[in-house]
């Protein structure tokens, strides 16, 4: 599923009355995460899961085409663990 999808399935659930409204509200549920995550670090929603931000450090990595060595940035990476309702609910 990817955005469109999500936007066709609330506007097929009648939460709204246009798809323009369905968008509308995907892009600020999707904004509202995004700016909780830059604030407190973490999103949990219940009974679907929880996103945080973790930090990566920098490391050295190397090219695979050259094998020469690379300096990678640290950077923030997202990581997502999944609720034990949506775990019991895809197995």
């Amino acid at each position: 599923m990817n955005k469109g999808d999500l936007v066709i399935a609330v506007a097929n659930a009648k939460l709204v009355s246009t798809k323009k409204q369905a968008q509308e509200t995907v892009d600020y549920i999707f904004n509202a995460m995004a700016e909780a995550l830059k604030k407190d670090g973490s999103v949990q929603i219940a009974g679907f899961g929880s996103f945080k931000v973790t930090k990566r450090e920098a490391r050295t990595g190397r090219n695979p085409q050259t094998g020469a060595e690379i300096k990678i940035a640290a950077r923030n990476a997202l990581k997502f663990t999944p609720a034990k309702a949506l775990k019991d609910a895809i197995n």
